[in-house]
């Protein structure tokens, strides 16, 4: 009989800008990791015993986040030996990724305790340092329509007729609600400040807000993406999409996500291990689902990714409470409510990735803390945490509130 996959607790650390003049530059990845193993041992009187895998999202696992850092953070920790880790890429998706896969062991009775989660430190280890032959072989660019993720965005933006005035009043809109949501306190219960081998604090709040971000500002910064379109990308483009007369690059690193350095985990596990563990759940993953989308817009996934979810758990859009839609850009959110028919007052309600930054591998296991702590604020039951993928997929989640 398959066993239903339980949301124990969910952490994260703050995020820091991804810059050595960052607050978080100075802690190693596996220092991140470990932190956060310390804190969820401490905060529950967790035997590590009971858990069976650790499952850690990374979509750069090199250099100092290499070697299987899942496993090594675990034995950092303190935690007994007995703890497997693993460490796996799916791109942006790789967080989410590591807590669908916690839920599938435990769903099937393979597993009963897994702490699933992402890391990534874009500081110390720059996006991109994996190589890979979409990066570095020309021919694999020209045969899959390679095109970069910011001109793909501006084409969503194109083709769904997003004004540039539009993805910056989103943009805006995300660090008001981040703002307001550090001020009213909305984060403190599942942020753990990361402090230095001396107890000397690092960072305790996300890094990147800029509460005072308006329209008009933003206006007057300069599109990211028009000259790498210009070297060529907008033809591959334009000559797939014959409707399209040219790209309004509305783009720039105001309304699109940060890079910044970060962490989360969550504790999946069943009814059984719960209560061998004295947990109580919080919440229940009820479905989730991939899909591969178009490769060379590349960001259109999530519309399909919630559909595949929303079809397979016999719901509809009507039926999800909150939205978590990761803000890789600004149009990715606005299409993808658009397309689902959702009201923007669900999507994001305390923020998104414009405003605190995408630490990629890292990022939907932050979106699962930020919307399971929001939906007990609320006293709501369903949530979807969807995001778009590189390699033109998409990945969607829904939880239910236990």
């Amino acid at each position: 009989m398959p066993q239903t996959a339980y949301i124990y607790d969910a952490i994260r650390t703050p995020r820091g800008k991804g810059k050595k003049d960052g607050a978080l530059h100075q802690a190693s990845p596996i220092w991140l990791a470990r932190t956060l193993l310390i804190a969820l041992q401490q905060r529950h009187g967790l035997d590590t015993r009971l858990v069976d895998d650790i499952v850690l999202g990374c979509v750069t696992p090199v250099g100092e986040q290499g070697s299987d850092i899942a496993r090594i953070a675990a034995l950092d920790a303190g935690w007994v030996q007995s703890v497997a880790g693993v460490t796996l890429s799916r791109y942006c998706a790789s967080g989410l990724e590591s807590i669908n896969l916690a839920a599938a062991k435990v769903m099937s009775g393979m597993e009963d305790m897994v702490v699933a989660g992402g890391i990534e430190s874009m500081s110390r280890v720059p996006m991109g340092s994996d190589g890979g032959a979409w990066y570095m072989d020309p021919r694999v660019n020209d045969a899959t329509n390679y095109v970069p993720q910011g001109v793909g965005a501006d084409t969503i933006a194109t083709l769904k007729g997003f004004s540039r005035t539009d993805v910056d009043a989103f943009a805006a809109e995300s660090h008001r609600r981040a703002a307001h949501a550090w001020e009213q306190g909305y984060y403190d219960k599942s942020v753990i400040p990361v402090t230095d081998i001396n107890g000397m604090l690092l960072l305790d709040k996300d890094e990147t807000i800029r509460p005072n971000t308006e329209v008009k500002t933003l206006a007057g910064l300069k599109p990211s993406f028009m000259t790498l379109g210009q070297m060529g990308f907008d033809s591959v483009i334009l000559d797939k999409y014959t409707t399209i007369e040219n790209i309004n690059h509305v783009h720039h690193a105001g309304n699109s996500s940060g890079i910044v350095d970060g962490a989360a985990i969550c504790l999946v596990g069943s009814a059984t291990a719960g209560e061998r563990a004295g947990l109580k759940p919080r919440a229940k993953v009820t479905m989730a689902a991939v899909i591969g989308s178009e490769p060379a817009i590349m960001l259109t996934g999530p519309t399909p990714a919630c559909q595949k979810v929303l079809n397979k758990a016999r719901m509809t859009a009507d039926d999800i409470d909150l939205w978590e839609i990761n803000e890789a850009f600004a149009a990715i959110p606005m299409n993808t409510a658009d397309d689902l028919g959702v009201s923007l007052d669900k999507v994001n309600v305390n923020g998104g990735a414009i405003a605190m930054g995408h630490p990629l591998g890292a990022t939907g296991a932050i979106l699962m803390t930020t919307v399971l702590d929001e939906l007990e604020r609320r006293d709501l039951n369903t949530a979807m945490i969807t995001l778009c993928v590189g390699g033109g997929m998409g990945i969607a989640t829904i939880i239910e509130r236990v």
